[in-house]
């Protein structure tokens, strides 16, 4: 256990449940349901087998990680009303930028997708962002020097 607490919506969560059911399933099948290949061919190491046995690591890998999300987890909920003039996890900014208009929610590192509009909470803008207010500005100096005013901040998230 990192400690870390994982930041996720529900949707999320429901996603990760289902990926979580698939790995155990296909993990369950490739254990009993299948024959391993043998270690030995003739007397060098079968690189099935190796293959195998990387798979079953990459495997018990991410079965460990999403239980470690189960256990560490916080849905997002949208904030009590004074404090929906705050940037926090869940709200959906508009920021300006050199004169440019951009939309971001944050969200928690495992829904950021800047492709979508979603930046992370620990990300240097997301960081920067959180605990501020509609007008404010923050700097941003990575990797190169970014002024953000905030326009607009809002919760759609129940």
């Amino acid at each position: 256990m990192s400690g870390k607490v994982f930041y996720v919506t529900k949707e999320k969560l429901q996603e990760l449940k289902k990926e979580y059911e698939e790995l155990v399933a296909s993990e369950r099948h490739k254990t009993i349901g299948e024959e391993a290949p043998k270690i030995l061919e003739s007397e060098d190491v079968n690189p099935e087998f190796i293959s195998f046995q990387e798979d079953m690591d990459t495997l018990r890998s991410r079965i460990s990680f999403l239980e470690e999300v189960f256990e560490d987890h916080e849905i997002i909920k949208k904030p009590s009303k004074e404090n929906q003039v705050f940037v926090d996890i869940g709200a959906k900014v508009k920021l300006e930028t050199n004169g440019k208009n951009n939309d971001f929610m944050i969200v928690g590192t495992l829904e950021a997708n800047p492709d979508v509009g979603k930046i992370s909470n620990e990300s240097p803008v997301g960081k920067a962002l959180l605990g501020r207010k509609v007008g404010e500005e923050v700097v941003i100096n990575s990797p190169e020097k970014r002024k953000y005013k905030i326009k607009n901040i809002s919760y759609e998230i129940s």
